[in-house]
């Protein structure tokens, strides 16, 4: 599957910003300050919520026009950068200090998991362009998929239901449904056995 861009800065960022392209925003002045409020509500209510209360985590991140299946449990420490771009089904988990970067859409099957401090990186920049636009991508991570803890998955990266990221592993290419990859790069090493 192609990685599927679907933000560009240099198409939305008048080059008359700034002098300087690398000075230049790269995002419009209502997605900074919708980020700006969605980072306050994370931190007076998000952040210091109690473990439990994941029901009161996932209306906050629905408040921000997150899709939220039922029974998903983002806990405390993790963040969301746009809620507005998270679509999760059921029972999506993002443990502490998960972290999805996600200026455009990233979907979440259902029972995927993001361990402790696991990445997914939904931008970088086009370094070929003398402009160093910020471009981002949508990704999806599949139905009981798992992404070990201080996993990352780069930027475009989709990954097949069942798929497993091992523990510090860096996902630079489509992972496969119900196969394990472990490494930087990582690489496949065994198939897992399928549960559904």
């Amino acid at each position: 599957m192609r990685r599927h861009l679907v933000y560009n800065a240099a198409d939305h960022i008048s080059p008359a910003t700034a002098t300087d392209p690398y000075l230049r925003p790269a995002f419009p002045l209502a997605n900074r300050l919708r980020r700006a409020s969605w980072n306050i509500v994370w931190l007076l209510l998000y952040r210091p919520s109690p473990r439990p209360f994941h029901a009161w985590r996932a209306m906050l991140l629905r408040l921000y026009g997150a899709r939220m299946g039922p029974h998903c449990h983002f806990y405390p420490a993790s963040r969301v950068w746009a809620p507005w771009n998270l679509i999760c089904d059921e029972q999506v988990t993002a443990a502490d200090h998960a972290e999805i970067y996600n200026p455009a859409p990233i979907s979440f099957g259902g029972h995927a998991i993001l361990s402790q401090g696991a990445y997914v990186c939904g931008a970088t920049h086009d370094f070929d362009d003398a402009a160093f636009p910020l471009i981002a991508y949508a990704m999806h991570i599949g139905s009981y998929a798992w992404i070990c803890a201080r996993a990352s998955v780069a930027p475009g990266v989709n990954v097949g239901d069942g798929a497993v990221l091992g523990m510090g592993s860096v996902a630079n290419r489509e992972l496969e449904p119900w196969t394990v990859y472990v490494g930087v790069p990582a690489v496949k090493i065994k198939q897992r056995r399928r549960h559904t």
